[in-house]
């Protein structure tokens, strides 16, 4: 619902970057019931989540930490279609419940991935005003 908004608007470029975006848009799209003032909702609270739990994340003591705030990110990526973010989160949890140590470049490409989603729904809220 949202997308044809953006469509409607004459943005058909930016609409384009949307949905080849880090968002999978249908699936947020149904999982909001096609309802655009909830989608807007849901992205903005992801976004500001998000960066607490990658600090949360960047700034773990322990691995039983990082484990808790990884998986809490992994489940909300999952809700709103963010999959790279959901897969890379999966990836380092699963590494350390193997009993592997943390691997700074993993969680360096959580960051990415959840900068790149909320640089995306920056993007995406400015395009439905």
């Amino acid at each position: 619902m949202a997308q044809r908004n953006v469509v409607e608007a004459g943005q058909g470029a930016l609409q384009r970057n949307l949905e080849d975006g880090p968002i999978d848009l249908r699936h947020l799209e149904q999982q909001s019931l096609g309802d655009p003032g909830l989608q807007e909702e849901v992205l903005r609270l992801y976004s500001d989540m998000s960066g607490v739990y990658l600090t949360r994340i960047e700034e773990s003591a322990t691995p039983e930490d990082m484990l808790k705030h990884l998986h809490t990110l992994k489940s909300a990526a999952a809700g709103i279609g963010a999959w790279q973010v959901r897969d890379l989160a999966r990836h380092a949890e699963d590494a350390l419940r193997e009993g592997a140590s943390v691997d700074p470049d993993l969680i360096a490409d959580v960051a990415r991935a959840v900068r790149e989603c909320q640089d995306y729904i920056a993007d995406f809220v400015s395009s439905l005003d």
